[in-house]
């Protein structure tokens, strides 16, 4: 194995450092995206069912969920900010969930880029062999050709080297992409079914969004009481 990353020249030491950062970005990503670890089976039915129990949830059993899993994180910014009304909720479950996403597709673009630019170290590597080919063969190589044969083995190594870290970075890539999205799809379609049953157990706390009116309906009632006063004096002056 090391002589055909010493025969394959200077080049492969980037298509080596690339394949080591695919294999470790693929390892970590494989672990971090698993359904159990991002949206856990019944984290919203447990929820519902201990505030349908007990009322509420406390602040630091909600805390504890955020930091578990990542649907707990929005499913609990949510709960947290129930009492200020759906709009104020569902804003911030949004936030979260844009957040959570983001933390997703850490490092997935330098798999990307990783799957585009090794090819192309290969080509190059294939080019300079060749280079070097012709070069040894204007230097006399038709008499020697062990010279000639050093740049083609160059020129291949490199460009096999090159196609066999590309094709599986490319392949994880697209994978984990399309992974991200699935997650993406639970987080919308959990929040909506936990707003969704808020609502059909009457658990949507409205307090924050009634008050307003009501201070404004008393505001307005003094108001014309006030005036109704000032009426009668001026009628009985």
């Amino acid at each position: 194995m090391w002589e055909l990353v010493k025969a394959g020249g200077w080049l492969m030491t980037p298509i080596v450092v690339c394949s080591i950062l695919a294999l470790v970005i693929i390892i970590e990503r494989s672990h971090t995206l698993q359904f159990s670890k991002t949206v856990p089976s019944r984290l919203r039915e447990q929820l519902i069912t201990r505030l349908r129990e007990n009322g509420d949830i406390g602040r630091t059993q909600l805390m504890n969920v955020k930091e578990k899993t990542a649907l707990g994180d929005i499913l609990a910014t949510g709960l947290l900010y129930r009492q200020y009304g759906l709009e104020s909720m569902t804003m911030h479950m949004q936030n979260r969930a844009s957040v959570q996403v983001h933390q997703l597709e850490k490092n997935i673009n330098m798999l990307g880029t990783i799957g585009a630019i090794a090819p192309l170290l290969g080509l190059l590597g294939t080019v300079l062999g060749i280079i070097s080919s012709f070069l040894a063969i204007t230097d006399g190589a038709m008499q020697d050709p062990t010279m000639l044969a050093a740049g083609v083995s160059q020129a291949l190594i490199t460009t096999a080297a090159g196609m066999i870290v590309a094709i599986p970075a490319l392949v994880a890539y697209r994978y984990f992409q399309r992974r991200i999205i699935d997650i993406n799809a639970q987080f919308e379609t959990q929040a909506g079914l936990m707003i969704q049953e808020l609502y059909d157990y009457q658990l949507l706390d409205n307090t924050y969004v009634a008050a307003p009116a009501n201070s404004m309906t008393t505001i307005d009632e003094r108001a014309t009481d006030r005036l109704d006063v000032d009426k009668s004096n001026m009628a009985t002056i």
